[in-house]
């Protein structure tokens, strides 16, 4: 009877031990998929420290680059302030060169009865001369009687022909103010 109470106990046993058994498999099996989880978890944090570590280099270039632009920039402000007092400073228009040569003859006094329109042709005549003597030195000069159509024309062609010289002035500073800006931005 011994040897019966010693097999149900070894039996007891034996089924206790299977029990234990299965709740170990159990727990090693959530601990082998935790470790799984943790070594994926692992490398996306080694790819993420990576990914970190080359988005701070690239920081460290952007700021040195930002440092160099900030530094084009003040420079080209200062360039800017100069070149804006030297327009300041700038004639409205240019003037003219002033050239020894033989002396204007002087237009003959008019005759006290010339009425007002004669008087007015021999401003005009004067005034067309002294343009034409601005405007093309050395050229052939219209006599100071002549009055009427000719000097209109040709006052009117002196003052044309300094406000296409304005204008061409100003479009080659705006053009060089835009290959500065381009220049600038372009680094």
């Amino acid at each position: 009877m011994t040897g019966l109470i010693l097999d149900g106990v070894l039996m007891l046993l034996l089924v206790a031990a299977l029990g234990y058994g299965v709740r170990l498999e159990k727990k090693l099996s959530a601990l082998r998929a935790g470790q799984q989880a943790f070594a994926s978890a692992v490398s996306d944090l080694n790819l993420a420290a990576g990914r970190a570590e080359s988005a701070l280099a690239s920081l460290r270039a952007s700021g040195q680059e930002t440092d160099l632009l900030h530094d084009r920039i003040v420079k080209a402000r200062e360039v800017k302030a100069q070149l804006e007092t030297l327009i300041a400073r700038a004639p409205e228009r240019p003037q003219p060169i002033v050239r020894e040569a033989a002396p204007r003859p002087v237009p003959a006094p008019a005759p006290a009865a010339a009425t007002a329109d004669d008087e007015r042709a021999l401003r005009m005549a004067a005034l067309a001369e002294r343009i034409q003597g601005m405007a093309a030195p050395g050229a052939v000069r219209a006599p100071a009687a002549a009055a009427g159509g000719n000097n209109v024309a040709a006052i009117l062609g002196a003052l044309t022909a300094s406000r296409s010289a304005n204008q061409a002035a100003k479009q080659s500073l705006n053009q060089g103010r835009r290959s500065l800006d381009e220049d600038l931005f372009a680094a």
